[in-house]
Formats: C-alpha cells, structure tokens, sequence
C-alpha cells in the first residue's frame, strides 16, 4: 500500500515523514547481514512524491540478535532487575557493547543516504531516556564515578558535597561509590541528585556520540532527537540537551483533564524557551486517543486543528503525527493514526487533510522566532529533581503543577507569559515569577537580587530559595538564598495534612487550620 500511502499524503499536505524509528531489526537482521532494499524504496517513493524525509537511526531498540549475543547492554534497576527485551529502549546508556552496534549502524545509515535527494534532517534514537533514563548496572556505576571524578576531583571533596559525615557514608576510594541502589532507608539526596544529573549527561552523551559520526559524514544536514517535553517526563534536562542538536523537537500528547489545553499550552510554550524563542518541530503528538493512559479518550470535533495550531502559535515550524497509518498490531494498535483503521474515508483523515490545507496558509509564519512576552515564567530541572526527592516536609509537593498553575492563573487573566529557563537572560521580562525555585546557587542568588535591583519584579512561592546546588540547606532560616531580597525570615515549614486547609486574615496571615471535621 506505499504508493497508496504517497498519493494520501500528498492529499493532505504531508511534506515530511520520519521514517525507520524502530527498524534496526529489519535494517540488520543480524550481526553481519544488512537489508536496506526496502528502505531504498521508501525513500525514493517519497522523494517523487515531493516528500521529505527525517531519517531516524534505528538506535532506539536494539534487535534479539544483539541482546541474546551481548546481555550485558540490558538495564538493572535500583532493586538489581534486569530489564529484558520485549518491549522497547532495552539498552544501557553507558554499555560500550551497545555504544559500539549503534554506531556502526549509525554509519552505514549515514553512508549509504549521505546524498539522497529525500533525506532533509536526522533524527538520533528516538525518546531517548523514556524507558531507561537510570540503569543501576555495573557499566552505569563506572561511568557514574567517572562522572563524579570530572566533577568533584577528589574524593574529599564529593564527600563534603554529599554530607557523608550523615550515617557513616565517609568514602575513602572512588571505586566504594555505587549509583543509589535500592537501600534500606533513604540514600543520600545529594548522592540522588547526581545520580539524576549524571543520567541526564549519560543519555546527551549518547546523543553527541550518534550527532558527531552524521556531522562527520553529512556535514550539511541537520540533526535532531526528539524531546519529551510532557507531563511528568522529567529524567532529561533537556535546558541542557537544546545546544547539542541543530533544532529542537518535541513529542506531546495531551492527558484529558481539567487543565488539558492549558497543560498544551504550557509545554509547547516551555519548548519554545528551551529553544530560545526560534522555531522549533513537533515530532509527536496524536490525532486522536493514545494507547498508553487509563482511559484513552478520543478527541472531540475540531480538537486535532486547535491542539496542532496551539502548537504552531507556539513556534511549532512542523506539526507531525505519530503514526501514519494505524498499526493492525504490536502494542500501539490502538493509537490513534493520520489513516486510521476506518481507512481515509473516515473523519480522522478528512481533519487531517482539512488540517493541511490550512498549514499552507500559514506557511509565511515559518521561521519566524517568538515575540517576548512581559511575563517570564522560571522553569528549573534541577529544582524539579531536587524539590520532589524523599525525606522532605511533604511528599506532596508537584514542581511541574505549581508552575503550571501559575501559567493557568496569567491564562485566566489574559496574560501572555514566556517559560523560559533558569539560564535565560531576565531584564527582558518586566515581571519573573519563579515558582519552587528550591535550588539556587550563590550565582543566580546574585543574578535574581541584580534583576530586582535594577527594576525587575520578582514573585517567588514556597520552598524556594531553600538549598544550593549540593542540596544543602541555605542557614539562617527560609527562604535562604532569597531570604533578603524578599525581606522575610521563616522559620518552619507547615505542610497540611490531606484534607486540611488554612484560614487567612485579609492581610494574608495564616490563622489556624481547620482539619477535615473543621475544628480548629
């Protein structure tokens, strides 16, 4: 049906389609044998049907042939399980075996489609970190001490960064460093946070790796990976990952609630920040249910154009869909597609066409970079680590949810805010509001009091300010780092039991709380 499949796209003004995300078994059926007929065929197919191509890796999940020979680039958990295939992203992000396949593949990937006329971007992995952002297996806790070598040099050092003198922890040699396996009580938080941060620089790693052999090989075609910037996904700090990679994209699906298009809004917005306003690409999102939620709704009547052209108010240049046409089997057979299984006579595929046919009146806007807003809105990955570990006042606390309330909250009022990142220049924004900013070093500490100084507006919320960048406590009583710029000392935190509230006098000053049967 693949020439089917060309004639429907250029039905509905399909332009690009990413192609062989998941298909190193078929490309390499084993070790030493190579099958690229098929995909030699594809892609001139969609180059004489005017399509382009953003030529995925392959590097997504290894084949059976790979993990049954090197078992070793298997995932461990924190409680020493092995994470088997069967599923998908069964690989180590740190395994020299799985490095070593990858790119070889990567090569002749790059080798053989160096110059087809279809080929206009590549796409590195797939999702990277989805499934196995933090491996806990040998080759991940050599790699995770190599990490902390670069960044602490001597073992004295990392032990003050970490507290060890807590619990008896006191390291004497790098090799008594482990990754935070599943332990009898709490592990060390800063031990945690590391982890957190090393996971994140283990997978942008891998990244850099794939980019710089395309780079060698296809100097003029750019390079891409698709970020996750949705929901609770929040292994990647992908503030960090934005400069590695020739423009930024995106997969979102919208979770249905009260909040489902504001929660749109802000993640196309918040990936508009991390790529510093330009434009960037919408690599996923779906034209109806997904496959992976409790309850997988359809969308209503006009949602596919309003959450696809949200996208592009954003700085969406590409608006593309996973899938194309809709699987009859495998785990994702009930994902919603461009053609879905009713086939193109079906309300799906007339919205999809419909859908094109308005992108193209839309096309002058492409390349075009956001205008700033007079709101900014600190988005903070390592405050989203660090805010939500153990052993805290609340085990309450959503990082991800306060700011998105505050995002609703300016929707609501009719003001345009910008996400932007801790690493963004402020004097542009006549207001920042920085919610759960918990970890701030002495730098930005220095940076937000300059951008107060000189006029700039800050509104900050609880548990910010509170520890620096090796989740130490700031002394001297809450909010620590922005204890004088915001003119309040505070002594204890009072976190409410379920079903607790607090009164408040018209100044704002708490009263008492009222538990469940109201007493006070």
């Amino acid at each position: 049906m693949w020439d089917e499949d060309v004639r429907l796209m250029r039905e509905a003004g399909v332009n690009i389609v990413s192609v062989g995300i998941f298909s190193w078994a078929r490309i390499q059926p084993a070790r030493d044998e190579w099958d690229f007929g098929w995909l030699d065929e594809i892609m001139d197919l969609l180059h004489a049907g005017g399509i382009g191509v953003d030529l995925a890796t392959a590097t997504a999940s290894p084949p059976p042939w790979l993990s049954t020979e090197h078992p070793e680039i298997l995932p461990v958990t924190a409680a020493g399980e092995t994470l088997w295939p069967g599923g998908r992203q069964h690989w180590r992000p740190t395994s020299p075996v799985f490095r070593d396949h990858a790119l070889r593949l990567v090569r002749k990937l790059a080798e053989r489609y160096a110059n087809h006329p279809a080929l206009v971007a590549w796409h590195v992995s797939n999702e990277l970190g989805c499934h196995n952002v933090y491996d806990y297996s040998d080759d991940a806790a050599r790699a995770f001490r190599d990490w902390l070598r670069a960044r602490y040099t001597t073992v004295d050092t990392l032990n003050q960064a970490w507290g060890t003198a807590f619990w008896s922890q006191r390291y004497s040699d790098w090799e008594q460093i482990l990754p935070p396996r599943l332990a009898a009580s709490f592990p060390n938080p800063t031990q945690q946070l590391d982890f957190k941060r090393f996971s994140s620089d283990a997978l942008k790693d891998h990244l850099r790796a794939e980019r710089d052999l395309l780079r060698e090989i296809t100097p003029d075609v750019p390079v891409t990976t698709n970020f996750m910037v949705m929901g609770n996904t929040k292994g990647m700090n992908y503030a960090d990952w934005a400069s590695e990679i020739d423009f930024v994209s995106n997969d979102h699906y919208v979770t249905p609630g009260s909040q489902d298009r504001d929660e749109l809004s802000f993640s196309a917005n918040l990936v508009s920040g991390i790529s510093a306003g330009r434009p960037w690409f919408l690599m996923e999102h779906s034209t109806s249910a997904v496959n992976w939620q409790p309850v997988n709704v359809a969308k209503r009547p006009g949602d596919l154009a309003r959450d696809a052209l949200l996208h592009v108010a954003h700085g969406a240049d590409a608006v593309c869909y996973f899938q194309w046409r809709q699987s009859a089997a495998g785990a994702e057979k009930y994902h919603s597609a461009m053609v879905p299984h009713a086939g193109a006579d079906s309300e799906v595929f007339r919205a999809v066409a419909e859908l094109g046919r308005t992108l193209r009146t839309l096309a002058p806007v492409a390349g075009t970079e956001r205008e700033t807003a007079r709101v900014g809105i600190v988005f903070d990955w390592e405050s989203w680590w660090a805010s939500e570990q153990d052993s805290h006042p609340t085990d309450r606390l959503d990082y991800r949810q306060e700011a998105l309330d505050w995002y609703s909250a300016l929707l609501d009022l009719g003001v345009r805010a910008d996400l932007v990142t801790a690493q963004t220049a402020l004097d542009r924004y006549d207001v920042v509001i920085t919610p759960v900013l918990h970890m701030i070093p002495a730098a930005l500490a220095k940076e937000l009091t300059r951008y107060v100084e000189q006029g700039g507006h800050l509104v900050s919320t609880y548990f910010s300010g509170v520890v620096d960048e090796n989740d130490h406590i700031w002394l001297g009583g809450y909010p620590g780092a922005l204890r004088d710029l915001l003119g309040i000392r505070i002594e204890e935190f009072g976190p409410l039991l379920d079903g607790d509230t607090v009164e408040l006098d018209l100044d704002g000053t708490a009263t008492g709380s009222c538990g469940p049967t109201g007493s006070r």
